[in-house]
This record gives C-alpha cells, structure tokens and sequence, in this order.
C-alpha cells in the first residue's frame, strides 16, 4: 500500500514486465536451467563449478599432477562463480555447487592448505606466499607458482570467497601471551642452524615471527630462536612457528642475575691473566657477561641463557642439623663433628656470613658455576676442616675455655681463604657446643665442687670476720673502764700537785701576814708616838723615857714574834720539802690527801693498820705511817 502511494499508476503499467521478469525466471528456473543455461548464486554462496567435457580447444585435459583447471580444461574449475545471475551455464556441460563463504572469526585465524599447485621444494614444509587475493584468486595462485600444501600465509579474521576445493581452511586460536610471561619460539621451517650453534640467527623485521614469510625471506633459521615474543596478541602461523609461555626471569631485591650465554660468538675474556677460571665476556657474546642484571624482571629465553642468581646482601650458612635458612644454599650442611686432642668425639654447631659483591658476582659464577656448587667445592670443606685440625689441637675442655679466641681465629683464616675466592667473609660465629656425656657430667661436678669451696670459704671468713667484730667489740668496752682508770689517776696525781702548791701557797702567805703585821704594828706606834709627841712637848718629854721603853718593848715583841713566825713557816716549809725527799712525791702527795681526810673526821683505812713491802724499808715506812697519823691527830686537837 505504501508503494502504491508513493508511485503513480501510470508509472506502475509502464514497468509491469520488471515484476513479471523475476517471477517467470524462479517459476520456470528448470526451463531456463535447460534453455539458457541460467545459474543463479546466492549473496551468501559462491559457485564451484566443474566442467564435464571441453568440446574443442588445445586444453582439452588437465597437466598431470592437477587437479583444478585454469584455462578452461575439463574438470573442476579453479575460477568460483560470485553471487548474481549467469547464463550459458548448460547443465550437461557445467554443474555449479553452492559453498559458503569462508569466515574466520574474531580471535581465530585460518590457515591454508592448498590442495594444488607446483611440488614443495625439498626440506621445505610450508608453501611459500603468492600474492592471491588472501586465495581468494585460485587461478592467480596457479599462475604465479603457489604450491601446494601448508602454506605460510594465514588468514585473520574476515569472510573470504574462498575456492573449498582448492582450498582447506582450519580455524586456530591465535597466540595469547599473558603478562608477566615470555614466549619462546621454535621455528619448523628454514634454513639449518649454523654449525657450533644451538640457536638460529638474530632476525629483525618480521613483525614477532607475524609475517613468517618475511622471516624466511631474509634468512631465518628453523629451530630455535634467540628472539621471544612479550605479552600480546600475536597472528602465529602454528604449522610453521611453536610457542611455548613461560615465566619472565624475575631476580629479586637483595641479588644480580649472572648471564650465562650458550648462543653467539666467543668473546675474548675480560678479567685479565690473572683471572683464569671461567670466559668472562662482554654482552651479547658467549660466555658468561661481566655485567649481571639489576632486581628486575627480563624477558630471557631459557634454552639460550641462563641467569643465575646471587645473593648481594650478608648470606648466612649454617652448619647445624636443626636449621636452614630461606635461601636453602645450606640444606646439605649438618652439625661439623669433631674429635679433641684426648680422643673425644663431639659436634658443633658453626654459622658462617659471607658476602659476595655485585660486582664480584660473574667471577665467582664463571669460577664455579652456581651458589651451590661455591657451598659445597669451597665453603664446606674448608670450614669443617679447619674446626676438625682446631680441636684436634687441645682437649675438649681447653676448646670450651677458649672459645672466644678460636672463633676470633676461624674468622681470620676463613676471611683470608674466601678472599681468593672473589668472597668476602663478614663473621664467623661457633654455635652450640655438644661435648660427650660423660665429660660433661665430669665438668659438671668439678664446677659443683669449685662452687662449693668457694662457698666453704666464703663462709669461714665470714666467721673471722665475726670473730674480730666480737673482739673488737670486747677491747672498746674494756677501753672504756681503762680511760677512766687512767682517768682517776691523772685527778689524783693533779690532786696532790695542787696540795703541794697549796701548802708552798700557805706558807708564803703566813710569812707575808707576818711581815704585814710587824709593818703595820710599826706603823701604829709611830702613829701613837707621834700623837703623844702632839700633846704637848712637856708630856712628851716626861714620858718620852716610859714611850720609848714600851716601843722598844713593843717592837722587839713583835719582831721576835714574826721572827718566830718566820721561823715556824721555814721550819715547816723545810720539813715539808725533806718530807718529800724522804717519802717521795707520790708518798707525800698520799700523804696530804690523808691528811684532807682526816681533817674531814673521816675514816677510810683501820687506825693500826701498817704495811710495807718485803725485803725492803716496810718497816720505817710502817713506822712513819704511825707517826704522821699521830700528828695529824694531834693537829686535829690543837686546831679545837
């Protein structure tokens, strides 16, 4: 209804044959097929046709060896008929067979196998690419030479008219390459790997092996390749090229990654004459390279180097049944046991820190090859023997005294061992040490034995220490009654110093008394002399005789009394000092404190008490005992 309102009638009749024309060609398609020799092909089919029989011509018959015919031969033709409308196309003559496009998927790729063409030449496996139209083109394949069989060119994804008889195409997944991945390619097609080599050449320019054509072209090698493809998406051609994904090399933080090549050149050696243990090279020769790799991960193809790792921090071996490190360089390492001077077999325990320098890393590998191999040719042997020829120099119990001073001389000589070795050694500790049994027990009572005596003797002069505390303590209170013993003879002796003095005191006093009242009895008669001379010259005269008689009386009275004073102080002063002469000072000082005693009435010793050592004067000073206490009795008297 649309149609017919949009176009006029008159428009509609005059073009009635154009929709009469399709109708009549599908309702008498048979009639046609047999009349015209009409084929009709699909816009989703291509037709395939074969040529029963050539009626004239000079290509009459197919070459032998071929199966598609490109100049109009009798059989299958290599020419595919495109979707449309064909006449001439005579069923007794052609029969025209409907194929499908060929579609190659998204993340598929179609490889190609041609099922005519020239002969591969010898060694070759894949048929090399013919510009073709993507074989879209048979008789264009045919004509420039494509061979038959596996070709090297492949299809990506698409629709392709695509002659199926002339053609096989198999769908394949495309190489995938994950991340942190590498792949190692190994070529089936080439030329043959150069004599001395494992690898093939160095080849640029192929696009990741992508254009495999190309590869050849410019000389690739079959076998495997030095090159590896990174993470992607790659069109590989699988009949030419294997893959295989491993892992990237990953050299951690704390190691370098020596490089071992196996393909290249040889190298000339760069460490000089002095160095004759290994082929230390520059990059990209064969040997093993002077410059490691950094912490890192390197896409390295492990078929044509290896990288060996080496720890650049402290690295720590332990010679012990009971512990390895994460490294797992010392898991064949065990306690070193050892035999003493005195025959006794014992273990011990040993950690060895080494150290081996980035720079130093392609020596020590090109010397021994690995890590493991400098644990077990160099490491193992030289410290287990150097503690066995140790111990052998002392006896088990000198070896545990001078622990320290065998460790500080191991370090020494390991360091200077290792030196030669491009190894620097930091430390050498000696662990635990495990003598026998029966020694050990042996040690262990001398050491109880020690330790008691040393207690025994801690504890007797903690007893003489005592000891003399008591003693001292005694002698200071004995100290105190000695002082004050010496004390009362030093007041007795001041005592009867005083007594003395104050009887020598005395005595000059009495005599200066007297002397003061014979002066002044003077004084008085002059004075009363003078007086009575006042009265009167005649009283005076009278008198003067009676005056001068009394004074001269008086005067001569009171001179023989100080006089006699005098006299009696001399007297007592003279027997006071013959006293002392005779009796001595102690006695006399004895003596006046007796006397001060018995002034007081008091009694301190028996009145006929009399005693006087033996075999000496006893007696006269018995005697003179008595005398002096009859005098002092007799003092006492007079002075009441």
């Amino acid at each position: 209804m649309l149609f017919a309102q949009t176009i006029a009638p008159e428009t509609l009749i005059s073009f009635w044959w154009i929709l009469i024309f399709p109708i009549l060609i599908f309702a008498f398609k048979p009639v046609l097929r047999v009349l015209f020799g009409m084929v009709i092909v699909p816009e989703d089919r291509i037709g395939i046709v074969t040529k029963k029989f050539a009626l004239s011509g000079a290509h009459r018959e197919l070459p032998d060896g071929r199966i598609l015919a490109t100049q109009g031969e009798a059989g299958i033709q290599a020419r595919t008929l495109a979707p449309g409308l064909y006449w001439m196309m005579w069923p007794w003559q052609f029969s025209v067979a409907m194929a499908p496009f060929t579609v190659v998927p998204e993340g598929k790729i179609g490889l190609v196998l041609a099922n005519d063409g020239n002969e591969l030449p010898t060694g070759n496996i894949l048929a090399r690419k013919v510009e073709c139209d993507n074989f879209q083109d048979t008789v264009r394949f045919l004509d420039a030479g494509g061979q038959k069989g596996r070709q090297t060119h492949v299809l990506t994804s698409g629709t392709y008219r695509i002659n199926t008889l002339a053609f096989t195409v198999s769908l394949h997944n495309i190489t995938v390459i994950n991340e942190n991945m590498v792949g190692i390619v190994t070529a089936l097609d080439g030329a043959p790997i150069r004599k001395g080599q494992i690898a093939g050449e160095q080849i640029d320019g192929h696009n990741n092996f992508q254009d495999f054509d190309k590869f050849l072209a410019l000389g690739g090698n079959r076998g495997l390749q030095p090159q590896v493809i990174l993470a992607g998406s790659y069109f590989i051609n699988h009949w030419g090229l294997q893959i295989e994904e491993i892992p990237m090399t990953d050299v951690p933080i704390g190691y370098v990654g020596v490089v071992i090549s196996y393909i290249g050149e040889d190298g000339e050696d760069v460490t000089g004459e002095h160095f004759r243990h290994g082929n230390i090279v520059e990059k990209g020769f064969r040997g093993v390279w002077v410059e490691p790799l950094g912490p890192g991960k390197y896409p390295i193809n492990k078929y044509t180097m290896k990288v060996e790792l080496v720890p650049t921090t402290n690295l720590v071996l332990n010679w012990a049944n009971a512990r390895t490190e994460s490294h797992a360089l010392d898991k064949h390492l065990c306690t070193i046991t050892v035999r003493s001077k005195d025959g006794f077999p014992y273990n011990l325990d040993v950690s060895q820190i080494i150290h081996v320098p980035a720079t130093e890393a392609p020596k020590v590998i090109g010397r021994f090859g690995s890590m493991v191999n400098l644990v077990s040719q160099v490491l193992e042997p030289t410290i287990g023997n150097y503690f066995r020829n140790s111990a052998q120099d002392s006896d088990v119990i000198s070896f545990l005294s001078t622990r320290k001073e065998r460790q500080a001389s191991a370090k020494e000589h390991i360091r200077a061992v290792l030196d030669e070795y491009n190894v620097n050694a930091v430390d050498t500790l000696i662990g635990d040490i495990v003598p026998p049994e029966a020694l050990m027990k042996t040690l262990t009572d001398r050491k109880i034995a020690q330790e008691e005596q040393k207690t025994y003797e801690t504890q007797r002069m903690a007893q003489e220490q005592r000891q003399g505390m008591e003693k001292e303590t005694a002698i200071a209170d004995m100290q105190r009654e000695i002082v004050k013993a010496q004390q009362s003879v030093e007041i007795a002796q001041r005592t009867a110093d005083a007594t003395v003095k104050k009887a020598e005191g005395d005595a000059t006093s009495l005599k200066l008394q007297v002397s003061a009242e014979s002066e002044a009895t003077k004084l008085r008669a002059n004075a009363d002399a003078e007086a009575t001379r006042a009265k009167g010259s005649a009283a005076a005269d009278a008198t003067r005789f009676t005056a001068g008689a009394e004074a001269e009386r008086i005067s001569k009275t009171g001179v023989a009394e100080a006089e006699a004073i005098m006299a009696k102080g001399q007297s007592t002063a003279h027997s006071f000092q013959l006293q002392v002469e005779a009796m001595g000072q102690e006695n006399f000082t004895r003596l006046k404190v007796t006397e001060q005693i018995a002034s007081g009435k008091v009694k301190i010793i028996p009145e006929l008490l009399i005693t006087g050592s033996e075999g000496s004067d006893g007696g006269v000073n018995g005697l003179m005992g008595l005398q002096l206490l009859k005098m002092l009795e007799d003092k006492a008297v007079a002075s009441k």
